[in-house]
């Protein structure tokens, strides 16, 4: 399994909120970079990072800090947050990003989502409250049932999907095992489990439920999980 630790920039600085609730944020490092080099020397392989300003401005609003863990760190990124065209797509692609993660685009321009995938690295977040997508940094709930957005994705030749359950994220209540599992099923694609991440044993419950990947936040900066005993077990050496 693959694990991929987060970075939630707002204002420059690394922080974690809860339910998606950005007067929530906790600030937990002034220097992003920093965080992410730790990451890699702990033994990641990927970073999941998102532009929070960017997710709720529908542009980029962290660059300076993204260029700043770009060159300052091997691993490969993957990058969410405020990225509506193909023009935004290019640019982080030159800047040395590996993958780029499409949300509310894809529930209002799926077509564009294709487009993209068929040309890019591309992942869709899929972010779900009580089963609906939510939108626009989780700032609206749409109509649209989350398992119904992944199956029109099956064949969209996108990398990955990323499903967050928004009303366990930041919470430290234990990952929706039961969720990403009718994502994958619904996609056919390999998920990525995001939202809740409480301690090992919800990394153990995702390896015995077949789940590709998990993103880890607010348990390693809350010192629920230890990360590098994580990745020894994602690994199979634990």
């Amino acid at each position: 399994m693959v694990i991929l630790p987060a970075i939630d920039l707002k204002d420059g600085k690394a922080v974690r909120l809860s339910k998606g609730l950005m007067d929530s944020a906790k600030i937990y490092s002034d220097e992003p970079w920093q965080v992410a080099k730790h990451f890699e020397e702990l033994g990641s392989e990927w970073l999941h990072l998102v532009d929070l300003n960017g997710a709720f401005a529908g542009e980029p609003k962290n660059l300076e800090q993204i260029r700043k863990i770009r060159e300052n760190c091997n691993l490969k990124l993957e990058l969410g947050g405020g990225i509506r065209d193909e023009e935004t797509i290019r640019m982080y692609l030159d800047l040395g990003v590996e993958r780029l993660i499409l949300g509310s685009v894809a529930v209002k321009d799926p077509d564009f989502v294709r487009k993209m995938a068929a040309k890019y690295p591309i992942v869709v977040g899929i972010d779900a409250v009580d089963g609906m997508v939510a939108v626009e940094g989780w700032a609206e709930v749409s109509k649209m049932k989350a398992t119904d957005l992944a199956r029109a994705f099956a064949d969209a030749g996108v990398e990955a999907i990323i499903c967050t359950d928004v009303g366990r994220d930041g919470m430290l209540s234990g990952i929706n095992i039961d969720f990403t599992r009718s994502i994958a099923e619904a996609s056919g694609l390999p998920t990525i489990a995001s939202g809740g991440l409480r301690d090992i044993e919800d990394i153990r419950k995702l390896i015995e439920a077949g789940i590709y990947g998990t993103i880890v936040g607010k348990a390693f900066y809350e010192g629920t999980l230890d990360l590098a005993e994580a990745f020894r077990l994602a690994r199979g050496e634990a």
